[in-house]
């Protein structure tokens, strides 16, 4: 097992009612958000929270209806949170094609996603589970915590690698962590349990971000879908470059400037950029790191009984740490 599509077929038909109930949440007298959640669905994206948090639920002995309706709800505060961070970045490009911003215009999109935002509690609120619809709101405040942190490090050039983690966790860890502690709290299998899922997801979505941050600067613009080293661009300093700035002199640190300055490679090539992160080792560093939090979300799951839906959870590293978009 190692493949998505692989993984995730121990939960497709749970899969394909997440879709349902995500189609139908999106039904509204407006027509123009309809309209939108179709042109959102229609975009694909893996729905990996979604899967992890199905996945959970089934290792824990959990098979009720409460499982599709929340991976229905975290689904729905990423695409909010995608929402938003396309507006911020100023994204026109989003999976291969127009980004909802970039069609819609930037007015309308922050309304959606806070249509989205609201949605999702209304929706948690209806499982009549307090400790749930407290994690999925304290998850979403660091999220929006996160994105804060973010801005307000933009462009700073001695951001330090701990302080990029903390983002990353606020930004994208935190809710996998929170799918995986969904599906204990459902499948009641105590906290020591509770507390392994929720650091395996911690550590499995740190990794995946870790492998965001290589991809865009080594994926193929077609395959990724957007636009490379568009971190950079907007002044972004992701791992990559925070250790090739750790291992170069003056000269580098001159050049990574220019770029946060230009926001674009007019004056530096992004060729150039990726050459020296390449030489300097710092692409090899970040993958080891992101090998590293793959290692510890596989330790993780030690404690619990080998069954296809724990293998499946294993394989997972191993798909992030090999994805090319």
């Amino acid at each position: 097992m190692g493949g998505l599509k692989e993984i995730v077929q121990l939960v497709e038909e749970d899969l394909l009612k997440v879709e349902e109930i995500f189609a139908d949440q999106f039904r509204s007298d407006v027509g123009l958000v309809g309209e939108i959640g179709t042109y959102i669905r229609n975009g694909g994206g893996k729905r990996i929270r979604p899967a992890l948090l199905l996945l959970a639920c089934r290792l824990c002995g959990y098979r009720g209806d409460r499982a599709t309706t929340l991976a229905s709800v975290v689904e729905f505060i990423h695409t909010a949170t995608l929402l938003h961070d396309d507006i911020i970045d100023e994204a026109a490009v989003r999976r291969g094609r127009a980004s909802v911003n970039g069609r819609w215009g930037n007015e309308i999109t922050v309304l959606l996603g806070d249509f989205l935002y609201t949605k999702s509690m209304a929706m948690a609120l209806s499982q009549d589970n307090l400790e749930i619809l407290r994690l999925l709101s304290d998850v979403t405040l660091r999220m929006i915590e996160g994105e804060l942190l973010e801005i307000e490090r933009n462009g700073d050039l001695a951001m330090a690698e701990a302080a990029h983690i903390d983002i990353i966790r606020r930004k994208t860890a935190d809710l996998f962590s929170a799918c995986l502690r969904i599906g204990a709290i459902l499948g009641e299998v105590g906290e020591e349990r509770e507390r392994a899922l929720a650091s395996y997801g911690l550590n499995l979505g740190i990794c995946f971000q870790m492998v965001d941050d290589i991809l865009d600067f080594t994926a193929d613009e077609e395959v990724l879908g957007k636009p490379t080293a568009n971190d950079l661009r907007e002044g972004k300093l992701t791992l990559p470059v925070i250790f090739l700035l750790r291992r170069s002199g003056p000269q580098v640190r001159e050049m990574v400037k220019a770029i946060v300055a230009d926001r674009g490679f007019s004056r530096v090539p992004r060729e150039e950029l990726t050459r020296l992160a390449r030489e300097q080792g710092a692409l090899e560093e970040a993958r080891a790191l992101a090998e590293r939090y793959a290692e510890a979300a596989r330790t993780d799951l030690l404690g619990f009984e080998r069954t296809p839906y724990r293998e499946a959870l294993a394989a997972l590293p191993d798909f992030i740490l090999a994805r090319d978009h």
